[in-house]
């Protein structure tokens, strides 16, 4: 039996945005590759870094939603391990 992700209903919307991630992220390499401006390079890295902030967002809240809701919901040691992992995912989100 396969495992169903919280994501699984949003997951084509995940993927359509990480390849528009993929591409800001490549036109950063032939920005630095064309020595274009510091600042306008800059500029485009602070906005791939919010936009995958947003995914991480978006998937720790489903994560909440549905993995760990679900795990919680079911009672025992599997809820607690959620729980456990989803505040090492915030944890490591607040740090980066």
């Amino acid at each position: 039996m396969a495992t169903t992700h919280g994501y699984s209903d949003t997951k084509a919307a995940h993927l359509k945005r990480m390849a528009r991630i993929e591409g800001q992220v490549r036109g950063i390499a032939r920005m630095i590759e064309q020595d274009k401006y510091c600042i306008d390079v800059l500029t485009q890295v602070s906005a791939v870094t919010k936009a995958l902030q947003a995914v991480s967002l978006n998937l720790l809240d489903e994560h909440m939603a549905h993995c760990v809701a679900d795990a919680v919901a079911a009672g025992g040691e599997d809820g607690e391990v959620k729980l456990k992992e989803a505040s090492a995912a915030i944890a490591r989100l607040v740090r980066s």
